[in-house]
């Protein structure tokens, strides 16, 4: 062997072994996040308690997702100050991609307009990873109201303020706001009576001792189809499949109000592209299966499949809309 070769030899041996190096120095330097993700368990925050729309929707789609990813997805319930609590921790927490937000009306469209000082920003501080499904809301009444209208009803309140109860999930919950939006347009006064979640306001909505409950038409109907409650008008543009005889508000002549909850996850915004890039691509395939979209539809809800663009524009109007709506009729937090 040639002294020359010998030369070549060492000189592209120390270039391969240099290159490896840096090769391993600029791996390691990486976030663990952009080198493989998912490779730890994810968290899914619900900011309500356990048993209403949010920890249906979240449960479900966390079940499907940790399949999706191979990882555990864990639902962590953070009720509190209706949403406010749960959401702002996610609002908060490391945009890693691991922690995700169950995100609906109520507190990413409501919230903005009931907070004068919300300590987060609804379209500033989330990135949506995709929308599910879309549910109307059930106003019912406790059986022995001797009422079996909404006109009835607004009828008897306009004679007799402040006789009547609602109760909502907590305030500034959707439960309060739209209940609170009826009433002011129809108007009348009704005392509002704030519980710490939905199915603490059921118990009392059973037990007759609160007048009328608006709540997501899917939980709703497990009580009027039982004949526990009586359903009065739904919230939604159109009737119901599974209860048709129940006209809408805007059918009843009450007030020219309508509303329908959408339900999704949500990331903070500074998640990083590609870990967002594969949520949203995992989402969308869980969304699009064909027993998650008939469970949804089997609870009465509206499956959703919106690109990324329209779900931003979705969220938007309806926090530009809330927010104007709640301020509008001074809806406040009492």
């Amino acid at each position: 062997m040639t002294q020359h070769t010998l030369t070549d030899r060492l000189s592209l041996g120390l270039t391969r072994a240099l290159l490896a190096t840096l090769a391993l120095t600029v791996f390691s330097a990486m976030p663990a996040a952009a080198q493989v993700f998912p490779n730890k368990p994810l968290k899914v925050v619900v900011p309500q308690p356990p048993g209403g729309g949010f920890d249906f929707v979240g449960r479900l789609l966390a079940d499907r997702l940790s399949k999706q990813l191979m990882q555990p997805v864990v639902v962590e319930n953070r009720p509190g100050s209706g949403t406010l609590i749960g959401t702002d921790a996610v609002a908060k927490a490391a945009p890693d991609g691991y922690t995700l937000l169950v995100g609906s009306v109520s507190n990413l469209a409501i919230n903005p307009g009931l907070y004068r000082n919300l300590p987060y920003d609804s379209l500033r501080d989330f990135e949506p990873v995709g929308l599910a499904v879309a549910y109307s809301y059930t106003l019912m009444a406790r059986k022995d109201l001797p009422f079996n209208s909404l006109r009835d009803l607004v009828a008897h309140a306009k004679t007799n303020p402040g006789k009547l109860t609602y109760a909502s999930a907590g305030n500034g919950s959707g439960q309060h706001v739209l209940a609170a939006a009826l009433w002011q347009l129809a108007g009348v006064e009704l005392v509002h009576v704030p519980y710490r979640g939905a199915q603490a306001a059921y118990q009392d909505l059973l037990g007759g001792r609160v007048d009328v409950f608006f709540d997501l038409s899917p939980t709703a109907r497990v009580q009027v189809d039982a004949g526990n409650v009586k359903a009065l008008a739904v919230s939604g543009s159109a009737r119901l499949a599974g209860h048709p005889a129940v006209p809408t508000i805007i059918e009843t002549g009450v007030a020219a109000l309508e509303l329908e909850s959408w339900f999704g996850l949500f990331i903070p915004s500074k998640t990083p592209p590609d870990v967002a890039a594969r949520l949203n691509t995992e989402l969308a395939k869980v969304i699009a299966a064909p027993d998650v979209i008939d469970i949804f539809r089997k609870a009465g809800g509206r499956p959703l499949a919106l690109n990324p663009a329209e779900t931003r524009a979705l969220v938007k109007r309806d926090v530009d809309r809330w927010t104007k709506l709640t301020r509008d009729l001074d809806i406040k937090l009492e």
